[in-house]
């Protein structure tokens, strides 16, 4: 607001200035619309041609600091009869009343992107019923604020993205999905303590699902809340997968797969059955060609009770960021005989003296792989083995970057520089970048 005035009293010193006045008023609402609303409402006291030019921006934006009765007021001057966006941030103290009211306000204009995000976690407020039939909604992203009916029409032919965050209606999303014909992108943050959790959608080509982990909330709970997690989306390209609850993970075909980003949390041991789903939901991704597999959080016995027989070849991996110790690091290696690009953070220490590279080398390694980052090495004497291992042997690498933490003093980052220069490499062309890791 004092910047709006400002401008209006230099305009009135020298007309000169007021250059954005002379733009067709379709490209000043294009410049509105970039701007919370509340900024753009401020623009009304410039001039009289920008006293209503605020009411015709398609887009409405509203932050925390807005009030309800400030939300009523704009959207009962606002002009235009179509809106592209409409939303409200971090919304505290309204009522259910006014939300179903600024929610059909949004549906009867033909609203493309709506992004909802109210409260806190905990609370969730119904939507009312013409949500869920809104023939125009491209993009729908809800954050603690709807409770989806278990049965009940479900129409929105024209959404294609659909983000649910801290969701709790887990079970009403196979009805909810069934009404999404076209839906190519769902993320989930859902809460774990849930029975069952179903994804079923022929076009889902993007789906990243986040299971929400409180172990302050959930550690007098029993073992019989973690249950199942399926997944049906044969068109599936991108998956990211963020879990620490499930005991069994049921996956249809994902022959369409490209890339994928897992991170499996182990914070209450599930046992060795949990082990196992986990490997044969890895097994599912053998057609791959970009993986981000995290396991730090795993545990290190239970992980390699489950992983011995691992035989499953990736032979279409191009790219792995691995997040284990070396014994998974090797399974891998073997088995995936195109891999270009490695990046390997190392955890899971107190298995290293079991961790011997395997002879003679993979395939990849001597003929594929051309480039490798090492993460945060701490200086210890099998971490020099395996970096050694890997350069001697690397026979088309192009490039191999070490990070160390920044946590080393400079004695021994300068001794572990001096060491690995001395490291035979088995290709010519190989440069090493010694850096620190911020």
């Amino acid at each position: 607001m004092e910047v709006a005035k400002q401008y209006s009293r230099r305009r009135r010193r020298n007309p000169s200035i007021d250059r954005l006045s002379d733009l067709p008023d379709s490209i000043l609402c294009h410049i509105l619309s970039f701007l919370l609303t509340r900024n753009s409402v401020a623009t009304s006291i410039l001039s009289r041609r920008w006293r209503y030019l605020w009411s015709f921006v398609p887009n409405l934006d509203f932050d925390l600091e807005v009030e309800s009765t400030a939300i009523d007021r704009v959207l009962l001057l606002h002009k235009l009869q179509k809106i592209d966006t409409f939303r409200i941030t971090e919304g505290y103290g309204y009522t259910d009343c006014q939300i179903e009211t600024w929610i059909r306000f949004a549906v009867e204009r033909n609203v493309k992107n709506l992004d909802l995000h109210f409260g806190y976690e905990g609370w969730v407020p119904p939507s009312p019923k013409c949500l869920l039939t809104c023939k125009t909604l491209v993009d729908l992203r809800l954050t603690n604020c709807t409770v989806f009916p278990v049965t009940g029409v479900v129409c929105l032919p024209s959404l294609k993205m659909l983000h649910l965050q801290f969701y709790h209606a887990y079970e009403t999303l196979p009805h909810l999905l069934s009404g999404c014909p076209v839906l190519e992108n769902l993320l989930l943050q859902l809460y774990f303590n849930y029975c069952s959790c179903r994804i079923s959608s022929p076009t889902i080509k993007s789906l990243r699902i986040n299971f929400h982990y409180d172990e302050c909330d959930n550690e007098d709970e029993g073992e019989d809340i973690y249950d199942r997690l399926e997944i049906d989306t044969p068109a599936l390209v991108y998956l990211e997968l963020i879990d620490s609850s499930n005991q069994h993970i049921k996956c249809g075909p994902l022959t369409s797969l490209l890339g994928a980003d897992i991170n499996f949390h182990n914070y209450i041991d599930r046992g060795f059955l949990h082990s196992r789903a986990l490997v044969e939901f890895i097994d599912r991704l053998h057609n791959i060609q970009f993986l981000k597999l995290d396991l730090s959080h795993y545990s290190e016995e239970i992980a390699h009770a489950a992983f011995p027989a691992q035989t499953t070849a990736f032979r279409n991996l191009i790219e792995l960021e691995l997040t284990a110790d070396c014994l998974l690091l090797w399974k891998f290696l073997e088995n995936a005989d195109n891999l270009e690009i490695l990046i390997f953070s190392e955890c899971c220490e107190e298995l290293q003296g079991r961790a011997k590279p395997p002879l003679p080398a993979p395939r990849c390694i001597l003929s594929r792989l051309r480039m490798i980052k090492i993460v945060k090495i701490k200086g210890k004497r099998h971490e020099f083995g395996y970096i050694k291992y890997l350069l001697r042997n690397a026979k088309v690498l192009k490039r191999m970057k070490i990070t160390y933490s920044e946590h080393l003093d400079s004695q021994k980052m300068i001794n572990m520089l001096k060491k690995i220069s001395l490291f035979r490499r088995g290709s010519r062309a190989c440069k090493v970048a010694f850096v620190g890791d911020r």
